[in-house]
């Protein structure tokens, strides 16, 4: 009787479900779900991401009922190589770290649906004695807690299931800054009292790894790995490229989404499932996979632009105090996404004359942005950008690219520096040294972002140093500044390729981080005037246009003070108006209020900014972030600003 209670109230669930299922389109790509324990149904257990055996057949079974179909490794391979598409709405199911209960509770569930899957192992943790315990995360677990070597061979020989490495040893957190935060050792340069691993040290220690671990694998089961599923989710271009070296083209992380024809094999994503997670909600996660452009649901932002000079302090407990006061703060504010300053300014001309992370060229002040990523992340859980400038680097006094800067031509004729000081971008060896301060940024910590700082300009008058006028003449225009003021012709050619000239180097830039940061995502600072008043790209050689194209987001500085307005909340609505006549700019522009007044010095009214918010919400705006938060004096103000302001649901809560 209760065998028939249960199948009457799974197939009434199903039905209720349908409604919202059936909105669900064919697919066109690959789904791939993540597991891990799998437990008895009513089995009490401290891991948050253990999913009972009866909540994986019902799942299971609700994916049959609404016509998705199980594939394998071998499916998705013969895909890719045009041999045999996929079915639509196939799913691929992977099981990570190699729990005994792959053995007692999924792989029936397998048998009976005919279902493919793939198990991912660590072998570090598989070549403990029987009776043995492995270190697990901070625990010491029994090592009957994971698969035993005959099981594994069992399972693979029914043809089900394939083996993935997971890694021999690294599936674990290690020290990666002086303060002690422990993160993915795979993606993280290990610190010691000495200092950083070096990056040629890392590599090293991963290519050992993962090859101990295919020789391992090779040996017990007499099959290699060909797939390579990251720990934590987590990895870089690096990891990929090592693991396809080593025989594993295939990997997969955590990165949201579905995966397309587009979707390389070396960075396949899977949804991550866990112990909360119903039919109904299931239900829900597929839908937002099969409808979005791959997979992932556009979502507002509320952005904090946050000065890590506020938290520099050189006594570290002090800095520490501050930095858990920065993060009450973000989180009470209710922000989604921080942009984090990497660079030291303290004299607020917006020039970098330390960073906070270790590099190569300038002096570090304090290696704080690493440990401030990490906590912001980890314990606050927000989107973290690094907030980096493009140009305005003041190099050490002995360093020669020094003078390699951006000159203008003065209203007497002469040659001088004006606005920020910047290096030049035409000068090949201010680039390099750039590059490598990116590339030095890159290695630092993950990091969600990367916002180009307001620098990336140049002016009417700029830039007419040596290598600037030597590009011009490559490219066929006059070398002088007074002899393209006469050819409107060769004015706008010049003004159109410093366009380019900084889209192109920020977009290098960019490139170079994802080495370390796959999913890194881009914005940009863009000047008011720019939307406003197309004529005045010549002025700053900024493209609203052309930085719709190139960016994630675009940063709009809508500070109607510093722009002189004489009625705020009006200019607002000006510039909210430009931005939408383009079409899609509002969904990529973000709208960056300012806190401060900086003609007077004075804070602006956190009621006024909150009007601001309303204001731009109820426009239509979808991104909103504002400049800058100052957490000792609560500018702007928590009580006022946070109703408005907050991605929380009952945000006076």
């Amino acid at each position: 009787m209760k065998t028939k209670q249960y199948w009457w109230g799974l197939c009434l669930l199903l039905l209720s479900l349908l409604g919202m299922a059936q909105q669900v389109v064919a697919a066109s790509g690959l789904i791939i779900l993540c597991y891990h324990e799998v437990g008895q149904q009513g089995e009490r257990s401290d891991d948050p991401f253990a999913v009972d055996a009866r909540s994986l057949a019902r799942q299971m079974e609700w994916m049959q009922a609404q016509g998705y179909r199980f594939v394998s490794v071998d499916d998705v391979l013969a895909d890719r190589a045009g041999k045999k598409a996929l079915p639509d709405k196939a799913v691929l199911l992977t099981f990570d770290d190699g729990y005994r209960s792959v053995y007692t509770k999924v792989y029936p569930v397998l048998q009976r649906f005919h279902a493919p899957a793939l198990i991912a192992l660590v072998g570090s943790w598989l070549e403990v004695p029987a009776g043995g315990k492995v270190r697990y995360g901070d625990s010491m677990v029994p090592r009957a807690t994971f698969l035993s070597w005959p099981e594994i061979r069992e399972m693979q020989d029914s043809g089900l299931v394939e083996v993935a490495s997971h890694s021999y040893a690294e599936h674990f957190g290690q020290q990666a800054n002086p303060q002690g935060n422990a993160e993915p050792a795979l993606t993280s340069l290990a610190w010691q009292p000495g200092g950083y691993e070096t990056p040629e040290a890392y590599q090293a220690r991963i290519r050992a790894d993962l090859q101990r671990n295919s020789a391992l694998l090779k040996t017990r089961l007499g099959h290699a790995p060909r797939v390579m599923v990251w720990p934590y989710g987590s990895y870089t271009q690096e990891t990929a490229r090592i693991a396809g070296q080593l025989g594993m083209p295939v990997t997969m992380s955590l990165d949201e989404g579905i995966n397309t024809g587009k979707t390389p094999l070396s960075t396949l994503r899977r949804l991550l499932l866990d112990a909360n997670m119903n039919l109904s909600d299931l239900a829900w996660q597929f839908k937002q996979l099969e409808t979005w452009p791959d997979g992932i649901r556009p979502q507002p932002s509320r952005i904090m632009h946050v000065d890590l000079d506020y938290i520099y302090d050189p006594n570290p407990a002090r800095q520490d105090e501050n930095l858990g006061r920065l993060l009450e703060r973000v989180k009470a504010m209710g922000a989604s996404t921080v942009y984090l300053q990497a660079f030291a300014n303290p004299e607020g001309d917006g020039v970098a004359r330390a960073l906070y992370f270790p590099n190569r060229h300038l002096p570090m002040r304090a290696d704080l942005f690493n440990r401030a990523v990490w906590q912001l992340r980890s314990r606050v859980g927000v989107q973290v950008y690094a907030w980096m400038p493009l140009l305005a680097f003041d190099l050490p006094r002995d360093n020669p690219v020094r003078q390699q800067r951006v000159l203008a031509q003065g209203r007497q004729g002469g040659v001088e520096q004006q606005g920020y000081i910047r290096l030049s971008p035409y000068s090949p060896e201010a680039r390099q040294t750039i590059r490598e301060i990116y590339e030095d940024l890159a290695r630092s910590v993950q990091f969600d972002g990367l916002l180009f700082h307001d620098d990336a300009t140049l002016s009417d008058v700029e830039d007419v140093s040596g290598p600037a006028m030597a590009a011009n003449r490559a490219q066929g225009l006059p070398d002088s500044l007074p002899a393209l003021q006469q050819d409107e012709a060769a004015l706008a050619r010049w003004n159109e390729s410093k366009i380019k000239l900084l889209d192109d180097f920020t977009l290098e830039l960019a490139q170079r981080v994802r080495i370390w940061q796959p999913r890194l995502k881009t914005a940009r600072n863009l000047y008011a005037g720019v939307v406003l008043n197309p004529v005045s790209q010549s002025w700053f050689a900024q493209s609203f246009a052309t930085a719709l194209q190139h960016y994630d987001q675009v940063a709009v500085m809508a500070m109607p003070y510093m722009e002189n307005a004489a009625q705020p909340q009006a200019w607002l609505r000006q510039l909210f108006a430009k931005v939408a006549a383009v079409p899609g700019a509002v969904d990529r522009t973000v709208f960056e209020l300012q806190a401060r007044d900086w003609r007077s010095g004075k804070p602006i009214p956190s009621q006024e900014m909150a009007g601001q918010v309303r204001e731009l919400h109820t426009l239509g705006a979808r991104h909103i972030a504002y400049y800058p938060d100052d957490l000792f004096t609560d500018q702007p103000r928590l009580v006022d600003f946070k109703p408005a302001f907050s991605m929380a649901t009952r945000p006076q809560e």
